[in-house]
Parts: structure tokens; C-alpha cells; sequence
């Protein structure tokens, strides 16, 4: 399993009449986590497609908690580990950075494929990055 926290500041565009994040920006903000946290273990994910590696989202939730507004500073932390031995799981948690108050939380699941969708197991250079065997750039 590996974690990592991102922060994130709500924009005007992102923000509705209610005076809260619109909901759809969610899963934005949750793409926003997981390609963070695989920068931060040494390997982007745009260097998992380069190696052959997608992955698609075959399953989500979402929970919203709170309410964040415009200009509210955010705390994203993105936790991945294995759902299987082809797929994995991505949770996060998003607080008021200033409160810690919590605003909302969900998870991805995503099917490890090659790039023509054929389903690959867990390469050893991901299960290293879930072990925590970052390569920091």
C-alpha cells in the first residue's frame, strides 16, 4: 500500500451557486491524486503507458462529507493497494486543510490491461511502488 498527500486549491470555475465544489469535480480531483502519488513513488503515469500498462476505471465511489468553496485550500490523500491480482484500488480522502474538516471520500478501481484491453496482473515495478519502494525524481 502506498499513500501520498497532494493539496489542491478549489477554483472559481469549480465552485457553484450553493457556494460549494461542483459535484463532478470529484473524480477530476481524484485523477488529480492518483497521478500525484505515482510522480511521488518515481514512476508517472505516463511512464505506466509507456511500459504497456493501462488502466481503466472499472468501478467507483463517491461519498460527499462537506463543503468546499472558492479559494479553499484542500488536503487530497491517495491511498493505492492491490484489489486482486489485476486490478487496484485507489482511496482518498479530501479535508479543509486549514480545519481538517472532512469534505468528501471515494475510491477507483481500475483493471490493469495492455494497451489492446487484455487484462496483465500486477507487474513487479507497481507491486514495488505498493511496497513503498519509491524512486523519488
Amino acid at each position: 500500500m502506498f499513500s501520498h498527500t497532494h493539496q489542491l486549491r478549489v477554483r472559481y470555475s469549480e465552485s457553484d451557486r450553493m457556494g460549494t465544489f461542483y459535484n463532478s469535480r470529484l473524480l477530476e480531483w481524484m485523477e488529480v491524486g492518483r497521478s500525484e502519488l505515482t510522480r511521488a513513488a518515481g514512476t508517472p503515469y505516463a511512464e505506466w503507458e509507456e511500459r504497456g500498462i493501462m488502466a481503466p476505471i472499472v468501478d467507483a465511489g463517491l461519498k460527499f462529507r462537506g463543503r468546499a468553496g472558492y479559494d479553499d485550500l484542500l488536503n487530497m490523500v491517495t491511498v493505492c493497494d492491490r484489489e486482486g491480482r489485476a486490478r487496484l484500488k485507489f482511496e482518498t480522502v479530501i479535508t479543509l486543510a486549514d480545519s481538517g474538516q472532512l469534505v468528501a471520500e471515494g475510491f477507483t478501481i481500475h483493471a490493469l490491461t495492455t494497451p489492446e484491453g487484455k487484462p496483465v496482473r500486477i507487474p513487479d515495478w507497481i507491486n514495488d511502488l505498493l511496497n513503498g519502494e519509491t524512486h523519488e525524481q
